[in-house]
């Protein structure tokens, strides 16, 4: 960057009610994302390009996000939270946090995977004199988007969910990472604000310059338990590179695309097929068959003979002796009896218990909703 950037907004309060009961006891931006929360990579991917301050849009309370400031302050990075003691819309707490940021800045939704190249949006945002730079990803099937209709590079208009064909070399949709000038949003009052419905619309009506930047890079919304799960699968293999990946070794040993911690054991006649990802402690049993698309987080233990595949186990979760896993995600500590059967999108709540000969169908909960 020209200059850095040194401010960074990542819009986290949502309720991730299509998670739940994984988001009962965590908000969705901290929810594991191969082997630490999600919003840990996102302050390491931040801290590379040069990122000093970041300011957590979250909900009324901020205090589960204490967990990331270890991280941050390893990282040089000054964190603070802006809380929404009520539900101020997508651009609202940014609108409050920009009071205090008298420079360029960066803002992120909180469950957006993506290895976009920051410094490249930047770039383009000063060289074209924007006020507003909307990272833009392309999409086959634009029906189920807003598409930002664009001349040239700059944005001009938008239209919601068109028809596929119906705006021919139009398919650019809008990625949710922005470059933004603070001015452009004090001339919003201060309140609750969407950036999608509102500041962008009367920006580009007004004759504000709104650039788009379109990029290849990989872009997936974690928001659902499908889209949750293929984010994990494009991390594991190798689709984009995830700083929070890394820390675990790669083990050739063990398989191609298997990273385990040292202290991991594997017991006699026990595969793991990668790629998988096997955090601190833990313990595989004999017979039991990982992978691919494995991640056992730290301490979680699978009896003789269970499988998992395609699924994402947090720390501490306990499974039983013959158990199938396909498909599924554990809340921490989750216990999982013997030859329980569960498929593509169980999502199983942290210290929830399935018991012995359980069948769980896609899409189940546990708890179920109350």
């Amino acid at each position: 960057m020209s200059a850095p950037v040194e401010d960074a907004l990542i819009v986290a309060g949502g309720a991730g009610t299509r998670l739940w009961p994984l988001t009962a006891a965590t908000p969705k931006p901290l929810l594991p994302f191969c082997g630490a929360p999600f919003l840990m990579g996102v302050l390491r991917r931040l801290a590379e390009v040069g990122i000093r301050r970041v300011w957590l849009v979250v909900g009324a309370d901020p205090s589960p996000f204490e967990v990331l400031r270890p991280q941050a302050d390893q990282l040089g990075v000054d964190l603070a939270a802006v809380p929404e003691p009520t539900p101020l819309d997508t651009a609202g707490g940014v609108r409050e946090a920009v009071e205090d940021i008298d420079a360029t800045c960066l803002v992120l939704n909180g469950d957006i995977l993506t290895d976009v190249d920051l410094t490249a949006a930047v770039t383009a945002h000063r060289d074209a004199g924007a006020e507003a730079t909307l990272v833009l990803t392309r999409v086959a099937d634009t029906s189920s988007y807003g598409v930002c209709l664009r001349e040239g590079t700059r944005i001009v208009g938008f239209v919601e969910k068109p028809a596929p064909g119906e705006l021919p070399d139009q398919d650019a949709v809008n990625a949710g990472t922005y470059v933004l000038e603070p001015r452009a949003l004090r001339r919003f009052p201060r309140g609750r604000l969407s950036f999608e419905r509102t500041v962008f619309p009367e920006l580009v009506a007004t004759g504000a310059h709104v650039e788009g930047y379109a990029s290849t890079a990989v872009w997936a919304d974690l928001g659902t338990r499908t889209r949750y799960l293929d984010g994990h699968r494009r991390a594991l293999d190798g689709d984009l590179d995830w700083p929070t990946l890394a820390d675990v070794p790669a083990r050739p040993a063990m398989g191609g695309g298997v990273r385990a911690a040292a202290d991991v054991e594997v017991a006699d006649g026990a595969q793991v097929v990668g790629p998988a990802l096997l955090g601190p402690g833990v313990r595989i049993g004999a017979e039991a068959r990982i992978g691919p698309h494995a991640v056992l987080g730290a301490g979680t233990r699978v009896a003789a003979g269970a499988h998992v595949a395609d699924s994402v186990l947090d720390a501490g979760t306990r499974l039983g002796q013959q158990s199938r896993l396909a498909g599924v995600v554990t809340g921490p500590a989750a216990t999982i009896g013997a030859r329980v059967q569960a498929t593509g999108g169980a999502l199983i709540g942290a210290r929830e218990h399935v018991p012995d000969d359980a069948v769980l169908e896609a899409d189940a909960s546990v708890p179920g909703r109350p």
